[in-house]
C-alpha cells in the first residue's frame, strides 16, 4: 500500500498526480490540499487539518465528499501536515510521498523537510518522499545504497542533515568520492551526476538529505 499526502503548497509547483493513481495508493489531503485533490477528481480516504485555508464553501464541498475528516484546531502543537504523516506512518504503507509541500513560506518549507526524518525517529523502514516539479527529496541513514538513474531528475545532491557524514562513497557518479568526511553546511556534493544507469552511495555515520532535482 502506497499513500500519498498532498498539502496545501502552491498548485503550480503540483507534478502530474495522475502519474502516482497506482490501484493500491490511498490518497490523503491536508487542508487546502484536500480541495485540490477534490477538483482533480480523486476523493481522498482522509483529510487533516484545521482548514483556515479554505473558503467555508470549500469546506462544505470537503465535508460532502470526505468521509473521514480529522479537523483539529488552529493552536496545536503539530502542523496539519506532521499529524497527516503520523496517521500514515501507523498505517504501516510501503511507501509515503508528500505533494504540495514546497513553495510558499520558508518555515513551511523548511519544517516540512525535517518531518522526512519521522520514520527514522520511529525505527519504522518505510520511504517516505517530498515531490514537486522539480525535486525529489529523501532521507538516509548510514549504509550503503543504489541509484537508479532518472532522465527527468538529472542531478543528484547529498546534503549532510547531521553535525557529520562519515566515509562518504560515490561510485558510478560523474565526481565519485572514496570515504569524504563531510560536515554540516558543507556544499560538497551538490548537483552530482550519474554517469550510468546505475550507481550507488554509502558512508558509515550520519543523516543525508538526497535531492534529485532538474532545471
Amino acid at each position: 500500500m502506497i499513500i500519498n499526502l498532498l498539502a496545501g503548497g502552491p498548485e503550480e509547483l503540483l507534478p502530474d498526480l495522475t502519474r502516482y493513481q497506482e490501484t493500491d495508493a490511498i490518497w490523503v489531503g491536508v487542508d487546502r490540499g484536500v480541495f485540490h485533490l477534490i477538483k482533480r477528481n480523486i476523493t481522498p480516504a482522509m483529510a487533516f487539518g484545521d482548514f483556515d485555508s479554505v473558503s467555508e464553501e470549500e469546506l462544505t464541498v470537503i465535508e460532502h465528499q470526505v468521509s473521514g475528516i480529522r479537523k483539529y484546531k488552529p493552536e496545536k502543537d503539530e502542523t496539519d501536515l506532521e499529524l497527516a504523516l503520523n496517521w500514515a506512518l501507523d498505517q504501516n504503507p510501503t511507501c509515503i510521498r508528500l505533494f504540495g509541500a514546497t513553495g510558499g513560506r520558508l518555515d513551511h518549507l523548511f519544517a516540512n523537510v525535517q518531518l522526512l526524518i519521522s520514520p527514522i525517529r520511529a525505527n519504522n523502514p518505510v520511504d517516505v518522499y517530498l515531490i514537486d516539479q522539480k525535486n525529489i527529496i529523501f532521507l538516509k541513514e548510514a549504509g550503503h545504497y543504489t541509484i537508479e538513474k532518472i532522465p527527468s531528475k538529472k542531478y543528484i545532491s547529498f546534503v549532510p542533515l547531521t553535525l557529520e557524514v562519515t566515509d562518504l562513497t560515490l561510485e558510478g557518479f560523474k565526481f565519485p568520492l572514496k570515504n569524504r568526511h563531510i560536515t554540516l553546511g558543507s556544499t560538497l556534493c551538490i548537483s552530482n551526476e550519474l554517469i550510468n544507469d546505475y550507481g550507488t552511495f554509502s558512508f558509515s555515520k550520519g543523516i543525508l538529505i538526497v535531492i534529485r532535482s532538474n532545471d
